[in-house]
């Protein structure tokens, strides 16, 4: 009798984690379809009365002045400028972290390493603002004049830079999981051959390894285009057409937090263009996810 019943009261508790976990699982999806009701709805009320075509094509974004324009371009620009000067930097720098804890830092090392690396995506992203503003900002300023560049006080260079420091943990982690999750065979087998341990973690683990590599620079991409405190403060607000990082520019991040703070009347088209900027934004970062996944797919091993 007493067995039966610790039986029920087993299944009893299984029942209720897994509607625990059920719960969870919808919820999630749920807090998903909100956003996109919310951004969705507030969009198609933006796009009845500004023309799509000219949302994508025109060159210049304007909708606080009398005369709007709402091209989404320049904001683009901005996001596109900022990222690639952010993966200049993490995506080097967090791969060789990466390598160097997977294949040669001793298990002690890397129990202190990693950890202390993590620490750095806990950092407020205000806090890398003005450290970009206050700090990189006026040493790239001291070093690009001997070389007749005036690097202006808001600018999307330090802003990236900066940006690159914050994910450069998120590459370095996810890459270094997916190095650790090669077989050690492999590792064997190649030095067994001959080869070095650098050799054995250029050519055998990484190339092994790449889906998950992959992944972790289009996630730590993923981060950089939705940053916001970083990009403005210390990029300015700009709506312009970038073409160098040595210039200010605003990106969709930085437009849409300085609406939302303004005094711009809710309801108006003004206001609903952060939500355009919005949609815009996420089905860009849609985009690097997709492809995230399409690599993953097409690379990746199993053993």
């Amino acid at each position: 009798m007493e067995r039966d019943f610790t039986t029920k009261r087993l299944r009893i508790g299984e029942r209720v984690i897994e509607l625990v976990l059920f719960v969870a699982a919808v919820s999630a999806i749920a807090i998903i379809g909100g956003i996109l009701y919310v951004v969705l709805s507030e969009a198609i009320k933006f796009f009845g009365q500004v023309s799509f075509l000219e949302f994508v094509t025109s060159t210049v974004w304007t909708p606080t002045f009398d005369d709007p324009s709402y091209g989404i371009a320049p904001l683009l620009s901005g996001t596109f400028m900022s990222t690639i000067v952010a993966l200049a930097v993490a995506v080097p720098l967090g791969l060789l972290v990466a390598v160097y804890l997977s294949e040669f830092a001793s298990s002690h090392l890397r129990e202190l390493v990693k950890p202390t690396l993590e620490l750095l995506a806990g950092v407020p992203t205000v806090v890398y603002g003005y450290f970009a503003l206050l700090f990189i900002t006026p040493l790239l300023q001291r070093a690009l004049a001997p070389f007749g560049i005036e690097l202006p006080g808001f600018n999307l260079l330090s802003a990236g830079i900066v940006m690159g420091l914050m994910i450069i943990p998120t590459i370095a982690s996810l890459s270094e999981d997916a190095l650790r999750a090669v077989p050690r065979s492999m590792r064997e087998g190649s030095l067994a051959l001959g080869a070095t341990r650098l050799e054995t973690a250029l050519r055998v683990v990484f190339p092994a390894a790449v889906s998950g590599v992959a992944s972790a620079v289009i996630l730590g991409m993923s981060r950089a285009v939705g940053e916001t405190m970083i990009v403005a403060i210390a990029a300015g607000q700009q709506p312009v057409i970038v073409t160098s990082p040595t210039q200010q520019g605003a990106t969709v991040t930085a437009f849409i937090a300085q609406v939302a703070l303004g005094d711009i009347p809710f309801g108006t088209l003004e206001y609903s263009s952060i939500f355009a900027a919005g949609l815009a934004l996420l089905v860009l970062t849609l985009v690097f996810n997709l492809v995230a996944f399409a690599l993953q797919r097409r690379f990746r091993e199993v053993y």
